[in-house]
């Protein structure tokens, strides 16, 4: 069973996708099940380059990809950025080679119980 938020992948083509609406059936890419991505977090290895970093001032939210900047190059990218409030997805911005590992939220009126997630191409999913 899936639930809202999830993000899986296909380990034969690589595709990702997030899940908006729950659902009782199982996502099928390739012929097989498509495996769910569990966030990482500060306990990883390579926590420096990945684990998302929340700044607030005021009503703007800006999230960088790690303490140490994350390579933004062909082969090795941050292709997502979430904000997330009490668990649940409220923004988010997709991101190609060459941009700058970083989203910038405006009009947040509740800053409260933030936190954030990315999508690394070769590391997978990391979770502030």
């Amino acid at each position: 069973m899936t639930e809202r938020n999830q993000i899986y992948k296909c380990e034969h083509c690589g595709i990702i996708t997030s899940v908006i609406q729950a659902g009782g059936g199982a996502l099928v890419c390739c012929g097989t099940e498509m495996q769910l991505m569990e966030a990482k977090a500060t306990a990883q290895e390579g926590k420096e380059k990945h684990v998302p970093v929340i700044e607030i001032d005021g009503s703007t939210v800006s999230v960088s990809v790690g303490s140490v900047p994350h390579p933004m190059e062909e082969a090795h990218f941050i292709s997502l950025i979430q904000l997330m409030q009490n668990g649940k997805v409220i923004m988010g911005k997709t991101l190609s080679p060459g941009e700058e590992p970083k989203a910038v939220f405006y009009n947040i009126e509740n800053t409260e119980n933030l936190s954030a997630r990315e999508l690394c191409n070769l590391h997978g999913l990391w979770e502030s």
